[in-house]
């Protein structure tokens, strides 16, 4: 529907949970397609709601603009969930989106063909599906929904029913995000179930472990799936280096891709044994050594000891948390990629990622061309690489759109 027809008049609507007026000119980003309404966009409301009432929000001029869920005393006061004027925000709605994103995953990943190789997978993407706040990932029998504001917290019931409905699950573990714990008071234990301490799962056709109660997101990257097998491709016969290589599943794919030789890094003990781990549960036969170490002291050493490697792996945490740390992030990305570019063979590939939202792809290219002027090698980008299906990015929003790899040969 038209922006410009769905717009109604304000005296139109009778007081659904709460309205909010914007300040003037604070709408366009929602106009542009946000499903954000942050609290000091807005202008007044009509009284107090709890968490996870439903608001009307409206323009200056009282058009209505859109309709989602409250949380009051919030940076993020609303969670825009539908355009649709005549549209209730109602268990019966949440449950047909549900519904629509797990169809959307049954079709992208659970083929015929792929449903044994790969049994862990995303189910809901927050406002890719329109469900700003929470994220959905499935692990075999299991799903872990994590929640990322408190105007969710009313409806959990309804969402974790559906979700165990739609998808044939078993099992609701509810995670809170850390940060909504820390920004919102959301609170840090939400009910659901409780999982095993370990779940063994299958992605690619590899096996692995995680435990779903303690490991990073909500217990592994699914989001790097078919990166994986991009990036193995170049292995075979090579020399391999993973940086930040967290529980080794870049690393599984490579040695089964036929690598030479592989040695993983990364300062987490306990992600490095269960990389360890991996290893005993997919045998190659290929040595594979890690490392507990600060990635780019360990660089740095490998850099002045002469070390050299065929392809290198570079996949660090979010190193960009705001806008206002993007220029510093990318002086933080540049030092990582300039160690490995030297570290490399002439003709060696480098994967390089970057898993923050706030770095656009034309940043990165423009770090990696800084580190690739630095270190005096001419580097060529063979492929672009992103977010898998499951992961989908609505056009009209592009902060979806957090994960960019790049992978490039190094003369």
């Amino acid at each position: 529907m038209d922006m410009d027809t769905a717009k109604q008049d304000e005296a139109e609507f009778p007081p659904v949970g709460i309205r909010v007026r914007l300040k003037p000119g604070r709408d366009t980003p929602l106009l542009r397609g946000s499903a954000w309404v942050f609290s000091g966009a807005i202008d007044e409301t009509d009284g107090t709601a709890p968490p996870g009432a439903v608001a009307d929000v409206f323009d200056q001029d009282g058009n209505w603009i859109g309709r989602g869920l409250w949380t009051p005393e919030a940076g993020m006061a609303v969670r825009i969930l539908t355009r649709d004027p005549l549209q209730a925000v109602e268990e019966a709605f949440l449950r047909a989106q549900i519904r629509r994103a797990v169809d959307l995953r049954r079709r992208l990943v659970e083929s015929p063909a792929a449903k044994n190789e790969t049994t862990a997978f995303r189910l809901l993407f927050s406002e890719a599906d329109g469900l700003s706040g929470l994220l959905a990932d499935r692990y075999a029998d299991w799903i872990v929904l994590q929640v990322a504001g408190r105007a969710w917290e009313p409806w959990l019931p309804v969402i974790a029913d559906e979700l165990k409905a739609a998808a044939g699950a078993s099992h609701v573990m509810l995670r809170p995000d850390p940060e909504a714990v820390r920004r919102e008071g959301l609170p840090g234990h939400l009910g659901g179930d409780t999982p095993p301490d370990v779940l063994s799962f299958r992605e690619n056709g590899f096996t692995f472990e995680t435990p779903l109660a303690a490991g990073q997101k909500t217990g592994f990257y699914l989001d790097q799936r078919e990166n994986r097998r991009r990036v193995a491709a170049y292995a075979r016969g090579r020399s391999v280096l993973s940086a930040y290589c967290y529980t080794g599943a870049f690393e599984i794919c490579a040695a089964h891709a036929g690598a030479a030789r592989i040695l993983g890094l990364d300062s987490s003990e306990a992600a490095l044994a269960q990389a360890r781990r991996h290893h005993e549960l997919n045998p190659s036969g290929v040595p594979a050594e890690y490392e507990a170490a600060d990635v780019p002291t360990r660089l740095r050493r490998a850099r002045d000891q002469r070390e050299n490697w065929d392809l290198i792996i570079l996949d660090p945490p979010r190193l960009v948390a705001s806008r206002d740390g993007l220029e510093k992030g990318l002086r933080a990305y540049k030092d990582v990629n300039l160690l490995a570019v030297k570290l490399l063979t002439p003709g060696g590939i480098l994967a390089t990622f970057s898993c923050s939202g706030w770095v656009g792809m034309a940043d990165f290219r423009r770090m990696l061309g800084w580190a690739a002027h630095d270190a005096g090698r001419r580097v060529r980008i063979i492929e672009t690489l992103g977010q898998p299906g499951d992961h989908p990015i609505p056009v009209d929003m592009p902060e979806c759109e957090y994960l960019k790899g790049l992978v490039c040969v190094v003369d």
